[in-house]
């Protein structure tokens, strides 16, 4: 709860008022969220606000994150409303909970789809992907945000560039044409542990 008021008023006082989406970041399954009434109860006053709350997920787990998140009400209100999921060709498991998601009325934010620069030029692309971006004269994020963008249920795909180069890479995804079925998922454990011992800057 401290933490919760403590970002909250932070939010407010960075971005103004009124507030359109707070998420809960990194939420799973073990980090407290769904067993803390006193926060859910905080929560739900958000949304009564009109505040949509959502989550965003991380970790091998991130299915079952979603489908708690579903079942989350407060007096008989669902509390949660939105996702931002880890989605890429690498790890696509959230896919189908997401969809239920989505199904429900959430809006669903894509994020790390290209892999935190596993599948960017100069990364660690699977030499399909190379192989494939260089067929359809484009680059592999390009490839890899396309596909992030074909899923039915995704409602925005977030790019993660930090340069000017790497976001007109990211906008060429916009030309891609049709894509074959591209078989490229890791399992999520592996690809986790991956994640986790990559030099962040």
């Amino acid at each position: 709860m401290a933490m919760f008021t403590a970002q909250l008023a932070e939010s407010r006082a960075l971005l103004g008022d009124p507030i359109g989406l707070y998420q809960v970041h990194s939420a799973t399954l073990d980090s407290g969220l769904f067993d803390d009434p006193a926060l859910l109860a905080a929560l739900a006053r958000l949304r009564a606000e009109g505040v949509l709350v959502g989550l965003s997920t991380s970790g091998p787990a991130q299915a079952d994150t979603i489908r708690r998140a579903l079942a989350v009400a407060v007096d008989g209100v669902p509390l949660f409303g939105a996702a931002q999921v880890t989605w890429n060709l690498l790890e696509p498991s959230v896919g189908p909970a997401a969809a239920e998601a989505a199904a429900a009325g959430w809006p669903i934010l894509i994020k790390e789809a290209v892999a935190n620069g596993r599948l960017a030029p100069g990364g660690s692309a699977p030499p399909v992907l190379s192989e494939l971006a260089a067929a359809q004269g484009t680059t592999e994020d390009a490839i890899a945000l396309a596909a992030a963008l074909a899923n039915p249920w995704a409602t925005v795909v977030l790019s993660g560039a930090v340069t000017t180069a790497q976001l007109d890479s990211n906008l060429t995804a916009l030309t891609v044409g049709s894509l074959p079925d591209l078989d490229l998922a890791e399992p999520p454990v592996d690809y986790w542990a991956a994640r986790s011992a990559r030099p962040w800057r």
